[in-house]
């Protein structure tokens, strides 16, 4: 089905394929492209079979399909039957000081984009307080003309709340590590800023957000096709796991089962891990929003 397969399979390989355990969590690990590690990493058996048709059948042993004609199928379906929520996977503090302390306002945030006024199931709770974090990434200390982002002096709305404008950043003793940003909102949203960012915001004063463990999972291998490689051990992703211990996601995920699929809104597909609980909330990425693959000339 992918090449990663083929090289991690080879029978002429045992030997090795006892070191890439080393590497992996198990043949059903979720970076590999085998059926028990797609549906643990949530890839539903629909996106599967339809993937599984649109590359049809072929005698040639030597041909090569592209992981990202799996991944158009996944997005495909995923799309359809994934509800969109708010997580922010790298928190940076924004208070807002035009906001009373202790206010919460509850807010309408939809599950699906194309969500009707008069569909109550359409949309989830979200509290917006005078403490909210947004995506490290989402700030820059230097503003820029295509940048549209939150910046010192700029404005950017936050999604299904209300525009806010930097007006101070707090930084460590070390002069760089931004500690907090400093902001005002404007309540009656006639300020109309390009950006829109996504976020999270304490439900109660001083309550810190629903904290989630988050697992990014990306390609296994650097290159498209290891199997062409001599040692293919040595085009190992270093980056294909990264864990995330303290995101940050909104209240309704509080109740989320193992194998619940959700979209983060602006980061991908992700859905819950087999081994989350109700005490440690774990989520596994499934798919990006966008094929990222081949980017930086692999």
């Amino acid at each position: 089905m992918a090449p990663q397969v083929e090289a991690i399979y080879r029978p002429q390989e045992i030997g090795r394929n006892d070191e890439i355990l080393k590497y992996v969590d198990g043949w059903d690990d979720p970076r590999l492209m085998t059926l028990a590690g797609l549906r643990r990493r949530g890839v539903t058996s629909t996106a599967i079979n339809s993937f599984v048709r649109g590359i049809g059948i072929t005698r040639s042993d030597c041909s090569m399909i592209r992981l990202d004609r799996l991944e158009y199928h996944i997005r495909e379906e995923l799309n359809k039957i994934a509800p969109r929520v708010l997580v922010v996977l790298h928190p940076l503090k924004v208070v807002i000081t035009n906001l009373e302390s202790g206010s919460v306002l509850d807010l309408d945030a939809k599950k699906w984009p194309d969500a009707q006024a008069d569909d109550t199931s359409a949309f989830y709770k979200v509290p917006f307080s005078n403490v909210v974090y947004i995506e490290h990434s989402d700030f820059r200390m230097k503003d820029s003309k295509n940048y549209y982002g939150l910046a010192p002096g700029r404005s950017a709305l936050l999604r299904y709340a209300f525009p806010i404008k930097c007006t101070d950043v707090i930084l460590a003793d070390d002069k760089e590590t931004m500690l907090e940003i400093r902001a005002e909102y404007d309540p009656s949203k006639k300020s109309k800023p390009k950006g829109v960012l996504h976020w999270v915001a304490e439900p109660s004063p001083g309550s810190d957000p629903l904290k989630v463990e988050v697992r990014l999972f990306d390609k296994l291998f650097n290159s498209e096709n290891p199997a062409e490689l001599d040692d293919w051990l040595t085009d190992l992703n270093p980056n294909s796991k990264v864990v995330l211990h303290a995101a940050y996601a909104v209240p309704s995920l509080r109740n989320a089962a193992v194998g619940d699929t959700f979209q983060f809104e602006r980061l991908g597909y992700f859905s819950v891990a087999k081994d989350s609980s109700a005490e440690k909330l774990v989520f596994k990425r499934t798919v990006t929003l966008k094929d990222t693959y081949g980017k930086d000339g692999k």
